[in-house]
């Protein structure tokens, strides 16, 4: 087993759902269409401080992105959470105790950000 596995021997970072999907994967298109509005909500923000704009409505800008960034990321939580940890809950053993913890390690990283 390589250091990329995880000791339940599905690949770190995999699902290990039968069909090897991602649980975003039905909605993908709507991924990246919201990273793309994102990246260009970043674009016009360096605008912004090139143009030397008002302090509060770059910040303001931030906020609308940061907001934004967030949504991906409840929106990518909640399709793991209900694709790979309920399969790997379905499977048990420590598959199911690798994706809780890398479920919860993620919540974690969201709540401090």
């Amino acid at each position: 087993m390589t250091s990329a596995e995880t000791t339940a021997g599905t690949p770190s970072g995999e699902c290990a759902h039968p069909s090897h999907e991602h649980g975003y994967i039905h909605r993908k298109d709507e991924y990246l269409k919201r990273l793309r509005r994102i990246e260009g909500q970043a674009r016009g923000l360096q605008r912004m401080v090139e143009d030397e704009k008002y302090c509060i409505d770059i910040l303001t800008q931030v906020s609308a992105m940061t907001k934004a960034l967030q949504a991906v990321s409840l929106g990518l939580l909640e399709e793991h959470l209900s694709h790979c940890v309920v399969a790997a809950a379905r499977a048990g053993g420590r598959e199911a105790d690798e994706k809780i913890r890398e479920a919860t390690e993620a919540i974690a990283r969201l709540v401090r950000s």
